[in-house]
Formats: C-alpha cells, structure tokens, sequence
C-alpha cells in the first residue's frame, strides 16, 4: 500500500522531471525514492522491529544511490542541483 497518491505523484514528477509524464527521469525517479525512503524512515522510527521494511529502506537508498552516481557522472550540473533541492548531502 502506497502512501502516495497519483496527484502527489504528478506533482513530483512535474517539479523533478519536467512535466507529469516524464516519469522516466532520473531527477523524478529520485525524487520519488527520496519521498519514499522519507516516509518509510519516518515509520521505522515507530517500529524499530520492523526488518522487512529495513531491508525494502535498504533497497531503496542503494537504488537511489546508483541513480545519482548515473546523473553526476553525465550531468553534474543537473546533479548538484538536484541535491540541491532535495536537500541531500549536507
């Protein structure tokens, strides 16, 4: 079950992609897992025994991650400012 909404979907495509049916980007495509991994961190706060929703958090930052090192390596512009809006990498 998905805590995300197609509305909120489209809204976060549409700021990260470009428009609501570029849902191929890389800058969407994290953008939705940063919305995800946030949402799971948040319930792994309250249930600290959660393990399979620690592994699928896990998955998640390494899909992320790959995603990322993809986008600085062809476009490290487009790369920085993407962290820069999500507000990751301190």
């Amino acid at each position: 079950m998905s805590h995300l909404t197609s509305e909120r979907k489209i809204t976060i495509f549409q700021t990260y992609g470009g428009n609501a049916t570029n849902t191929g980007s890389i800058e969407g495509q994290v953008a939705m897992l940063t919305e995800r991994i946030n949402h799971i961190s948040n319930h792994l706060k309250v249930n600290k025994k959660d393990f399979s929703s620690q592994r699928g958090l896990m998955m998640m930052v390494g899909k992320r991650k790959r995603l990322l090192t993809y986008l600085s390596k062809h476009d490290l512009s487009g790369y920085r400012a993407l962290i820069e809006k999500l507000g990751l990498r301190k």
